[in-house]
């Protein structure tokens, strides 16, 4: 034993660990012993190993150990990215800390907390404090801040993979500089599971010199996935209908299992599936319950506490429920379609057998035929441990002159310092001079633009010299919009009597008529009428339309991706083992003999003739968002060589240009519009790229302070917030094309909508590739599926299932001739 093996403190918790029959990963007790040492550092293990103990009882030992360098009040910070993990993580915390014998609090405090306790709490902190990124940031604007931390320890940032490439994580970075400046000995933690780019990840999020350490668990989760296949094989798929058709074979697995989540990509699919389960098996009525955003919080909580003492049989659920702390009942999932990335599977896969020995299950039902092929992909992505990196964000203006602000309404700043701090930071560390004076500007005046409007004028320098914000409008309105996710505006749902349902989009819910009858936490409801923001209904039956959600679709990953490339190129050899690929033989073989399946180094081409006209097929595998952006390059350099317009469609696999007029291009036509060269250049053009950053300036306008969403209460609605951030960016094209938040627009359309880097991957690749060219009188495998996404567009279900009935009537009559 080594001397922090001999600690009092270390002993403590062994003993205590030895009492419920557990025994310390080796991955435990060495975070345990550098946070004893005072390190900083992050800890990668799999869901399940007790990632939350390797940070949470290593402060309890180092408490132990050095009692006196511990002040009374807050000791500990404790960020977790969603609420429902704030609760679940305080609750298993106390536990822990009573059966111990210490008399430290731990609390929780975010939107949901009753303003007592929060008054409380400003008076008196707890010892541990959880919190997410926004209910820190709104801690730092209260007045007298600084007494809350002085007495601060660590700083611990939970399930980080899920902060570190969005504007959130940027908020926890900030937060953390200015703490760190504050306590220079503050010991920072990231937790995280596995992702690609760990030694990035710890480096963002600990930027600093000083003792740190990455702790990766030797421990391996076990994962068994389990292919849930159809009848028979598809020779021509479409989504989305298949997934239905497999509900007999899902209801078993539930029934056979003690408590199942069925994830879901979408909320309008997780409707969908609650209801067919419930068709398929009435008696889960009561057994059944349904988790996503839209549903009130207070039947989200039932639900998670009703799932976690196993009261439950089931839950269909969308990602509301991928981070969980510990639910122990569950011992199998269901995952509906494709996960989209792998590290989502591995996560989703990890709810179940939550226990390290145990295995986790995981059954995937595909939605359409193809998709098995992404189960053989994630096979081998989990067997060679292939997960995608998550990318940081730098330089977003709108998240630091909203930081600015904040720490100015909390007892201000010294502008050289502050300017310190930031560039400490990994997201500002290139922030220059002058960008920095901007940002001063900004707050203060409102920028060259903002001079004559009084509004903009939040931020005064005293005669301290301190940045503060001096009218109490400007701190409130502040206060109510703190936080950087601008989500569509949200219509609340009740029924006419007071009862709450949950809330829809407000793009959804003014496309429908009085009467009109919708789906929203598995109910059949009527709307009777819109007021404001709320729509009110009551309970009815019979047919009605799921809500679809702007927000729902996931775009696939670029490994995932490539592995697709590489099974659809491996399902072609005859000496294949694996049972997705064997079972789709049939599939493969009519893609061969209609047209062609790609290696791994070919790039695939169909133009296929109709009766409804010409269709040119691509396929990159590079997921709809980037297809979305390649199908208008396409279109635009076509364009270039004669007049000609297209309707487009994609999906994850490719894309199609639809034209009534003969699309006319030879070999050399072809590889001339699939040149890597001028790449972004002709996607400008190609793209109407100031309409796509007038909408991309919406939400920076929300965040950075040029148009407030919440009005005492009350959000604006989209169309309100489309109408002054747009009349702003019109204004500031004109009149200040530097202006950084409008800059910023423009480097998100092409870095996160556009996604420059791996759309240019994706051109290297294609030009580095055999071209395949290939005409056809019918629709392939491949191209169906694209076709029918542009039909659904168009068609109510009921033709639309006509029409692709004709469709592949018509397919198979060209084949039996051809025979």
């Amino acid at each position: 034993m080594n001397k922090f093996e001999q600690s009092l403190g270390y002993l403590h918790i062994v003993s205590w660990l030895n009492e419920y029959d557990r025994t310390p990963f080796s991955f435990q007790r060495k975070s345990w012993e550098k946070i004893n040492a005072g390190y900083s550092g992050m800890v990668v293990a799999p869901t399940g190993f007790g990632k939350t103990y390797s940070v949470f009882l290593g402060i309890l030992i180092d408490f132990m150990n050095h009692p006196d360098s511990y002040k009374k009040g807050l000791k500990a910070v404790w960020i977790t990215p969603i609420r429902s993990l704030a609760k679940d993580l305080a609750r298993a915390m106390q536990e822990v800390v009573d059966q111990i014998g210490l008399d430290w609090v731990v609390e929780v405090r975010n939107g949901d907390t009753d303003v007592k306790i929060k008054q409380r709490q400003s008076k008196q902190m707890p010892d541990i404090l959880l919190l997410t990124p926004e209910s820190w940031h709104l801690l730092l604007a209260q007045k007298g801040r600084d007494k809350f931390f002085t007495n601060l320890k660590a700083v611990v940032i939970d399930e980080w993979h899920e902060l570190l490439s969005s504007k959130r994580g940027v908020m926890v970075e900030l937060a953390i500089a200015y703490l760190k400046c504050q306590q220079p000995k503050l010991m920072i933690w990231g937790i995280t599971a596995t992702i690609g780019n760990l030694d990035e990840a710890m480096h963002v999020l600990i930027p600093y010199s000083g003792n740190k350490v990455k702790i990766v668990a030797k421990e391996k989760k076990l994962i068994e996935i389990v292919s849930v296949f159809p009848p028979e094989v598809e020779v021509l798929p479409w989504a989305g209908h298949l997934g239905g058709k497999l509900v007999e074979q899902v209801v078993p697995i539930i029934l056979e299992s003690k408590s199942t989540i069925v994830f879901t990509n979408t909320r309008s699919q997780s409707e969908y599936w609650y209801q067919i389960l419930l068709d398929a098996y009435p008696d889960f009525a009561g057994q059944l319950a349904l988790h996503h955003g839209s549903i009130d919080i207070h039947i989200r909580t039932w639900i998670e506490e009703a799932l976690s003492e196993g009261r439950l049989k089931a839950v269909v659920s969308t990602s509301s429920l991928d981070l969980g702390v510990d639910f122990k009942p569950v011992d199998t999932v269901v995952q509906i379609g494709s996960s989209k990335g792998v590290a989502r599977f591995i996560q989703r896969a990890g709810r179940s057998g939550h226990s390290p020995f145990e295995v986790s299950k995981i059954y995937f039902v595909p939605t359409h035929s193809l998709e098995l092929i992404e189960v053989s992909a994630l096979k081998e992505a989990v067997k060679t441990g292939l997960i995608e990196d998550r990318e940081p964000i730098v330089l977003c203006y709108d998240v630091l002159v909203q930081f600015l602000v904040t720490i100015a309404l909390g007892g201000g700043f010294v502008k050289e310092e502050m300017y310190e701090i930031v560039k400490s930071s990994f997201s500002f560390q290139w922030i220059t001079a002058e960008e920095w004076d901007w940002c001063i500007s900004f707050i203060t005046i409102g920028g060259k633009i903002g001079k004559n409007y009084e509004e903009f004028h939040k931020v005064v320098k005293n005669e301290e010299g301190y940045y503060v914000v001096e009218k109490r409008r400007i701190g409130m309105l502040h206060r109510m919009n703190i936080g950087v996710i601008v989500s569509d505006a949200m219509v609340k749902v009740k029924f006419l009597g007071g009862g709450y349902v949950g809330m829809v989009e407000e793009y959804f819910i003014t496309k429908l008529k009085q009467g009109d009858k919708f789906i929203l936490a598995g109910r059949v409801l009527e709307l009777i009428r819109m007021k404001e923001m709320t729509a009110y209904v009551r309970a009815s039956q019979g047919k009605a339309i799921t809500p679809s959600w702007l927000g729902g679709r996931l775009p696939l990953s670029s490994n995932l991706g490539a592995l697709l490339r590489k099974k659809l190129a491996d399902a072609k050899k005859p000496s294949t083992r694996e049972a997705e690929l064997k079972f789709l033989h049939p599939l493969v073989n009519s893609q061969e003999d209609k047209s062609h399946i790609p290696s791994e180094n070919e790039f695939l081409v169909e133009l296929i003739k109709t009766r409804e006209g010409y269709h040119l097929f691509m396929y990159p595998f590079e997921g709809r968002l980037v297809h979305e952006v390649m199908s208008s390059l396409m279109a635009y350099r076509i364009s270039q060589l004669y007049p000609i317009s297209f309707s487009m469609a994609m999906n994850d696999y490719g894309f199609e240009l639809f034209s009534d007029k003969e699309i006319v291009l030879n070999d050399e036509q072809l590889r001339h519009i699939l040149r890597k060269e001028d790449l972004m250049k002709d996607v400008t053009a190609s793209i109407n790229a100031a309409e796509m950053a007038k909408r991309k300036f919406r939400d920076i306008a929300v965040i950075g302070g040029y148009v407030i969403q919440n009005i005492y209460g009350k959000q604006q609605n989209n169309k309100s917030l489309q109408a002054s951030s747009g009349i702003i960016f019109q204004v500031l094209e004109e009149h200040e094309p530097n202006n950084l938040l409008l800059r910023q627009a423009y480097t998100e359309v092409f870095n996160q909508q556009l996604e420059e880097p791996r759309l240019m991957r994706a051109f290297e690749r294609i030009n580095s590739s055999a071209i395949i060219y290939k005409f056809a009188d019918s629709f392939t495998p491949l191209s169906f599926p694209i076709k029918v996404d542009s039909l659904r567009q168009s068609l109510s279900s009921e033709d639309l299932g006509a029409r692709i009935q004709r469709m592949q009537e018509q397919s198979n009559r060209l084949n039996r001739k051809r025979r």
